[in-house]
């Protein structure tokens, strides 16, 4: 996500949707994946050996990175939630007594989410 993506919504709660959405649309992909048809298709492509199956393992892994991802993001994320619901309905005394919370996950997050931990991702939480 590039910082003119981000003017896309405001709030954290876009970022806990968008990634809800991408994990979701991805598991869509994934389970009609592992449907008989589809198995069997990649069974006869795979046996002639083609450059079209290679090029579709490589597809195949980008899937798997895809939706690995999103869940790992999503699980992080979705710890943030309810140090985030008082910057959206709390009094400012309750926004203050939530930022210290918040401000430790966030870290939390940067230290050891797989995917979310960097510069780019972080900054785009924040601005939102």
């Amino acid at each position: 996500t590039t910082t003119e993506e981000v003017g896309e919504g405001v709030g954290p709660d876009t970022e806990f949707e968008f990634w809800r959405n991408r994990m979701a649309k991805f598991n869509s992909v994934a389970e009609q994946l592992k449907q008989s048809e589809c198995r069997c298709v990649i069974g006869v492509v795979g046996q002639g050996k083609s450059k079209l199956f290679k090029r579709w393992k490589v597809v195949d892994n980008q899937i798997t990175d895809s939706l690995n991802e999103a869940k790992d993001n999503v699980k992080y994320l979705s710890a943030l939630e309810r140090y985030t619901e008082p910057l959206y309905s709390g009094t400012p005394a309750t926004v203050v007594e939530a930022l210290p919370a918040l401000m430790n996950n966030i870290k939390m997050m940067l230290t050891i989410a797989r995917y979310y931990g960097t510069p780019a991702r972080m900054t785009v939480l924040f601005i939102k």
